[in-house]
């Protein structure tokens, strides 16, 4: 029987019938994963936003320039690549984002809070360097 209201256990199934705890350990591994998964899916979110950025053709502002990815984009070719790689990372983080809205479905306390705790470090370590002042698209509320 699927819960319907919170409730705090170390037994609860994440996701998938074969990704059950019962035991204190795997609720904690579990848990654990849920925090990476969390913050990697704030990582995923700065990466797109910088490439619609540097997309978009406008100036970086200096305190959100990415070292990794170059400040121009010539040619047709180099603009797709650019267009398909923001698409990609677009469909891995909704992906990611509804895995996690499905996580909290469990409606488990832990799993809850160690997402929105995992939400809140991802964003504090990658978002919060002001790129919010970007106007970016999402079908994600969190994001």
């Amino acid at each position: 029987m699927m819960h319907m209201t919170f409730y705090w256990s170390k037994q609860v199934t994440l996701l998938f019938d074969s990704w059950k705890t019962d035991s204190w350990t795997s609720y904690a591994l579990s848990l654990l994963a849920c925090l990476i998964v969390s913050i990697f899916y704030q990582f995923l979110e700065n990466r797109r936003i910088r490439l619609k950025l540097l997309a978009s053709g406008k100036p970086f502002p200096e305190e959100i320039q990415a070292p990794l990815i170059g400040r121009t984009i010539n040619g047709s070719r180099a603009k797709l690549g650019v267009r398909v790689a923001g698409a990609v990372l677009f469909g891995l983080s909704s992906a990611i984002g509804y895995f996690l809205m499905l996580s909290v479905m469990s409606y488990n306390g832990g799993v809850f809070i160690a997402i929105v705790v995992g939400l809140a470090f991802g964003y504090l370590g990658f978002r919060s360097d002001g790129e919010d002042s970007a106007v970016v698209d999402s079908s994600c509320a969190c994001a």
